[in-house]
């Protein structure tokens, strides 16, 4: 029976989570090389000490680098305590966490490419996110096939989808499906949709000259949620992760049919915790969000 390592992604974001994580070796450095690259304190953002543009948490544009940071030294402060994965897999940006944690490229490589992830996503309005709750699966998939403009961005288990697409679309689907809640999601656009082609046209162009070395842990990705280890491979799922769907629900389906026991959410809150605990029986989860997590 093993054990795999799941990274959230924005929405886990709460001000006052990098409090935590500041004992880690090398913590305070990675924030500091962190602010040196975006122009702006990321440390005080966290925080919620910092004033001015581009000062709040939850702007994509900090929300991105600031869990890849808290993320990332959670998963050295575990590989220095000898402690590794059968499997990985990261919710959206978690992906690229998981690839970090896999040894697919460094955290420095990772925090550029987390930069220039958030500002193309942010940059790319003008689309609605909306969350919904207890539905039936077949009304939901005809209504999406039959309404031009909007498609399942997040499919997070049997009872849980985010819609994405047009402002528009996406009020036709969820004021129609017969649900037991439908939330809208205050974001700047319609991430994990066609309406991201530009974004993840100019992010693959950014990707082409990265290296990515082949995983030494195999990873669940977005677009295609079966264990793969080439870094080839992984880095073409990426390439295509900001139009496509997240297919966590199949990523849970993966945990429970590859014999996985415990699953260690790694990062602030416990949402892919929760949803595992629903759907996966038998698998046993745990959060480390924090260097007393860690035993330190």
């Amino acid at each position: 029976m093993g054990n795999a390592w799941v990274f959230p992604g924005q929405g886990s974001q709460k001000v006052g989570m990098a409090t935590g994580v500041l004992e880690l070796p090398g913590a305070r450095e990675r924030f500091q090389s962190a602010s040196e690259l975006l122009g702006r304190d990321l440390l005080a953002i966290c925080n919620g000490e910092a004033d001015g543009a581009l000062s709040d948490l939850g702007d994509t544009r900090n929300t991105q680098p600031a869990l890849f940071v808290i993320e990332s030294l959670l998963v050295d402060g575990l590989k220095a305590q000898g402690r590794s994965a059968d499997l990985v897999a990261g919710h959206s940006l978690g992906e690229l966490v998981a690839l970090y944690a896999a040894g697919v490229f460094d955290a420095g490589t990772g925090l550029q490419l987390m930069k220039i992830r958030s500002e193309l996503m942010a940059a790319a309005g003008g689309g609605a996110m909306t969350a919904v709750m207890g539905f039936d699966r077949a009304e939901l998939d005809a209504l999406v096939s039959a309404t031009e403009g909007v498609v399942i961005a997040n499919d997070n288990s049997s009872a849980q989808v985010v819609l994405s697409g047009s402002p528009e679309a996406v009020e036709a689907v969820s004021s129609q499906l017969k649900c037991k809640r439908a939330i809208p999601l205050a974001v700047s656009g319609a991430f994990h949709s066609p309406f991201m082609e530009q974004a993840a046209t100019a992010f693959a162009a950014e990707l082409e000259n990265v290296p990515f070395q082949d995983a030494t842990i195999p990873v669940l990705s977005n677009t295609d949620p079966t264990p793969e280890t080439s870094g080839a491979a992984l880095k073409q799922r990426l390439r295509s992760q900001m139009t496509t769907g997240v297919r966590w629900r199949e990523t849970m389906d993966r945990f429970s049919n590859a014999g996985i026991s415990t699953a260690v959410e790694i990062g602030p809150g416990n949402v892919l915790s929760g949803l595992i605990k629903r759907s996966c029986e038998g698998i046993t989860t745990a959060q480390i969000s924090t260097a007393a997590d860690l035993g330190l």
